[in-house]
């Protein structure tokens, strides 16, 4: 975790137009002395006051939200091989999302490794495609004076904003800072949304996983309109819950706008929160509609839990406090990911939905924009040439050093009888002072999974008879990791990448 330099907290925008929150703020000034001072009390938690507090593994001071509710505890050696697999996938991502999403899918529905899960959200989400597309475009935002309008509003929020994680218990700490300029900078990037309270834990929990250049998150929707394909979705998942808001009268707003809005930030445990933000970067909207109609079928959906909801306040504060059992990471995501609920039925829906809104209230004031479901819909609707994602490996071994898991150098394959006799009758002629050396094919194929084939530019004749070992790639390593498993498991999680700092 980044050390705080930032003690007052952000401030109003100065008559020059310097604003809180941008480099400025963060950079060494007069004072650094004494801004180092509380550096070096670590975490914003310990320069707030919490040193003394038990922090869980979520960054959560205990007792919190974080560390509400049952944790399932992945054994430590499942992680690890999850890790090396997910290592394999985000080093190939492009051919992995053309010939193996549905593999992907299913990894997303077990949990992304937490070391790679911020690195994992980016691919995902194409965050990185796009922030290779744009370099320095946030710099040139955070750079900017904001739109003074929202500015107040962002402040007015900072501390709102998960207050009991570490990262943000701190008035004016990084975490806050960091919040304050991705949501200045959404500002300034699209103008026509502005901002909304939705936004600002969106992007603190994103900030907890990655820099602040990729944020910021999903913008607003027209709450109202899925709201309604919801509630029309709940009928067929459980017609008992239907019929009771229904008679109820209660409209859908009174309980999902948060859940939809928020992404379920401020509902579930957090252990949940992050398996279904796994889920929902990859398969996309589907699983936000299939977590509410998770939640509405077990708080509403049997007579027994309507005995305590015999009006519209009673049922609004069952839906308020759901049952622990209900929001439990095994059981949640296990009744989502098994919940027949499709991508088409939600199109569908939400074209019914849309004509009927258009029949009794009129065109939408906002735009309702076809949705993107998950990764493979982003990757397919990317405009124009994309830079292909495969990063430089962890480890970068000489050409000629063995690789792990290989005993040496690989040895040249042994000459057959024929070739004997051919370079015997060309010694005998005067021809040859030496014997041959086998061709570089004939290697390669000796050395198996070693250096896989690969295009080899035609060399110089002059250099035809060289050692075949120095025609090898730097990044031999890099594609051996796609077929030995115990390369994956000695591959380190640092990488010289700037993305890999926060892994």
């Amino acid at each position: 975790m980044a050390k705080s330099r930032g003690e007052n907290g952000p401030r109003a925008p100065a008559a020059e137009g310097s604003l809180s929150g941008t480099r400025e703020s963060l950079a060494p000034g007069p004072d650094a002395a004494a801004a180092d001072e509380l550096s070096s009390l670590g975490s914003d938690s310990e320069a707030n006051g919490f040193a003394e507090r038990r922090i869980d593994k979520f960054g959560f001071i205990v007792g919190s939200q974080g560390a509400e509710g049952a944790l399932e505890e992945v054994p430590l050696e499942v992680l690890r091989q999850r890790e090396s697999k997910w290592l394999d996938m985000l080093n190939n991502w492009d051919k992995w999302m053309a010939k193996k999403h549905k593999k992907i899918r299913l990894r997303c529905q077990k949990g992304i490794p937490p070391s790679l899960r911020g690195r994992a959200w980016q691919y995902l989400s194409g965050g990185k495609v796009k922030l290779q597309q744009n370099p320095g475009k946030f710099d040139e935002l955070d750079m900017s004076p904001g739109d003074p309008k929202w500015l107040d509003v962002i402040e007015r929020d900072l501390h709102r904003q998960f207050p009991f994680h570490e990262m943000f218990v701190s008035r004016g700490g990084h975490g806050q800072q960091d919040l304050f300029r991705v949501l200045k900078a959404y500002t300034l990037y699209r103008p026509e949304e502005g901002y909304c309270q939705a936004q600002a834990p969106i992007a603190a929990v994103l900030l907890m996983h990655m820099p602040a250049e990729v944020p910021p998150g999903p913008g607003r929707e027209a709450i109202q309109l899925d709201g309604e394909i919801l509630f029309s979705l709940l009928q067929k998942v459980s017609p008992v819950a239907h019929k009771h808001l229904s008679r109820q009268k209660i409209d859908p707003l009174l309980y999902m706008t948060e859940w939809f809005m928020c992404a379920f930030a401020r509902t579930l445990p957090w252990s949940s929160v992050l398996r279904v933000w796994d889920m929902f970067f990859c398969e996309g909207v589907k699983i936000i509609f299939r977590v509410g109609l998770v939640l509405l079928k077990h708080a509403l959906g049997s007579p027994d839990k309507l005995k305590a909801c015999q009006g519209q306040y009673e049922t609004i504060e069952q839906l308020r406090s759901l049952s622990p059992k209900i929001m439990q990471e095994a059981f949640l995501v296990q009744e989502v990911v098994e919940l027949p609920v499709t991508e088409r039925q939600i199109e569908r829906e939400h074209l019914i939905q849309l004509r009927r809104w258009q029949e009794t209230r009129g065109e939408l004031q906002c735009c309702s924009p076809p949705r993107l479901h998950g990764a493979k819909a982003i990757l397919e609707a990317e405009p124009g040439p994309r830079p292909t994602l495969q990063p430089s490996p962890s480890i970068r071994l000489p050409p000629d050093a063995p690789l792990p898991g290989s005993k040496g150098k690989p040895k040249p394959p042994k000459q057959s009888q024929k070739e004997k006799e051919q370079w015997k009758q060309a010694k005998a002629s005067g021809q040859l002072d030496k014997p041959p050396v086998p061709s570089q094919a004939k290697v390669a194929a000796a050395a198996g999974d070693a250096c896989p084939p690969q295009d080899v530019p035609p060399k110089d004749p002059a250099h035809q008879d060289s050692a075949p070992q120095d025609s090898a790639p730097q990044d031999s390593a890099h594609h051996h990791s796609q077929d030995s498993a115990h390369h994956h498991s000695q591959e380190s999680l640092t990488s010289q990448e700037s993305e890999d700092t926060y892994l």
